[in-house]
């Protein structure tokens, strides 16, 4: 991915945002190998996703939750490819063995957090 370092995208509040190719960091974000790792998986999700598709979703699933938690931060934090991301940031080897489409394990599923 190219990393684009700059103060308009992400918003304020977020570290980095992904379009794949591209991946954008806030300056002066901390971003760390763990930061990086959640948004490849995100690269790779936008990927078979076809770029399009992905946005379209994470749109639509957050609008979903938000009325469902009545919370940006719960509703942010149940969207399907950011639990992927989440719970795999950590995991060095994920990507090497991450199944297409591993996100839509996710959606019936909830984050308390």
């Amino acid at each position: 991915m190219i990393k684009i370092v700059n103060n308009i995208i992400p918003f304020k509040g977020y570290k980095a945002l992904t379009m794949w190719p591209l991946l954008f960091v806030r300056k002066g974000a901390r971003f760390g190998e763990v930061d990086d790792r959640h948004e490849k998986i995100h690269g790779e999700q936008q990927k078979e996703m076809l770029l399009v598709l992905f946005p379209l979703w994470y749109a639509l699933e957050y609008l979903v939750r938000l009325c469902i938690y009545r919370s940006h931060r719960k509703a942010y934090r149940n969207i399907s490819l950011e639990q992927e991301a989440y719970q795999y940031q950590v995991d060095i080897y994920y990507l090497s063995r991450r199944k297409h489409y591993a996100w839509v394990r996710y959606i019936f599923k909830t984050n308390n957090s």
